[in-house]
């Protein structure tokens, strides 16, 4: 089927939705600041890492928070945990309120990529904002937001 009586090629490339925009947009963000960050000595890390180092800090968390936050399942975020650890980036150690439970605890490595990232993440940003101009990055980062925000309580409204 076509839109606009053009071909659904073109009307993708002139029109693109939502979802190829946003994917897009990741995509760039990802491919800079990976290969950002392997010049700067964490070659290793890989964006589904992301998923794991973005959302620690030097007290850590427990797995399944980190679930909780990502929205991903525990399942999957145990497997990067145990890739993260092999590679030096976290380790896990008991969690003072649940001596049971286990936290995920950022190493110097991990808290070296962690700093670093967040670096690069607020260089691109500051980028973006001199492009477009501090209002017009405002108002794209809080309907960003937003629209995310909303996207994300689908699944809560079924």
């Amino acid at each position: 089927m076509t839109n606009f009586g053009g071909d659904p090629v073109d009307t993708a490339q002139q029109h693109p939705d939502l979802g190829m925009l946003t994917g897009q947009l990741m995509r760039a963000l990802q491919n800079e600041l990976f290969e950002t960050l392997a010049e700067q000595g964490h070659p290793d890390v890989r964006p589904r890492h992301g998923s794991v180092l973005a959302f620690l800090d030097a007290e850590g968390v427990r797995a399944t928070d980190l679930a909780a936050r990502t929205g991903q399942h525990k399942q999957i975020i145990g497997t990067i945990v145990d890739e993260l650890v092999s590679l030096g980036y976290v380790r896990r150690e008991p969690d003072p309120a649940d001596r049971r439970a286990k936290r995920i605890v950022p190493t110097e490595h991990g808290l070296d990529e962690i700093a670093k990232a967040r670096a690069i993440l607020a260089t691109i940003e500051q980028r973006l904002e001199r492009t477009l101009g501090e209002q017009r990055f405002a108002a794209f980062r809080e309907a960003l937001q937003e629209v995310t925000g909303h996207q994300q309580a689908w699944r809560e409204s079924r």
